[in-house]
């Protein structure tokens, strides 16, 4: 691997590896030497940039999490109006087959570090934050618009659409459900809690 220009590209390719080694292995079963084997460094190398392989998994997971967020937000502004909002928010939450669902693979093997690492632990507070305010402020503005009448309140409705997919992802991650089954039980809540008939799975 040729040498970076700087310690910002190493850090990257040493994530990059890391992020492509935990979803081959596993979080659990990922050492450092496996980390240095695919970004073709030593494991001394690594060492000098994370010196404890839990603050390299950390990284992997901000990352990723900005990344997941950045497309899930693309995907809600693109769309037109509270309906076709929440539609494009639920969607996007799905782990479809291929980059979606190994994005959301990668972030379910490194759940368990927010438990050990405290930068993690604040990464995943703020990411389950800013998924809920997605859906809280569409749900809000379907309200607002007279287009749904919401059972409760909207951020507690939208940190229960978060709930949701985060156990029905889960359920896929282990062959119990598929993507489709996913978006058709988040639409049959969507329905549920907004009151709206356009949610319904032929809808």
């Amino acid at each position: 691997m040729a040498r970076p220009k700087n310690q910002a590209e190493r850090r990257a390719q040493l994530i990059d590896a890391t992020a492509r080694t935990v979803v081959e292995l596993g979080a659990t079963a990922t050492k450092l030497r496996d980390v240095a084997r695919v970004a073709g460094v030593t494991p001394a190398s690594v060492l000098y940039y994370y010196p404890d392989i839990q603050e390299l998994f950390a990284a992997v997971f901000e990352r990723s999490a900005a990344t997941y967020f950045v497309s899930r937000e693309r995907a809600i502004v693109q769309a037109e109006g509270p309906v076709a909002r929440l539609r494009a928010c639920v969607r996007s939450g799905v782990p479809w087959p291929g980059e979606g669902e190994q994005s959301t693979r990668l972030l379910f093997e490194l759940f368990p570090v927010a438990l050990r690492n405290e930068v993690a632990a604040d990464r995943q507070r703020a990411f389950v934050h800013q998924q809920t305010e997605l859906y809280r402020q569409v749900l809000e503005l379907g309200h607002k618009s007279g287009e749904f009448t919401l059972i409760g309140d909207a951020c507690a409705l939208g940190r229960s659409f978060v709930a949701l997919e985060d156990g029905y992802a889960m359920d896929l991650l282990v062959g119990d459900a598929t993507a489709q089954d996913i978006e058709d039980r988040l639409l049959d809540h969507a329905r549920i809690v907004t009151g709206n008939p356009a949610f319904g799975r032929s809808g």
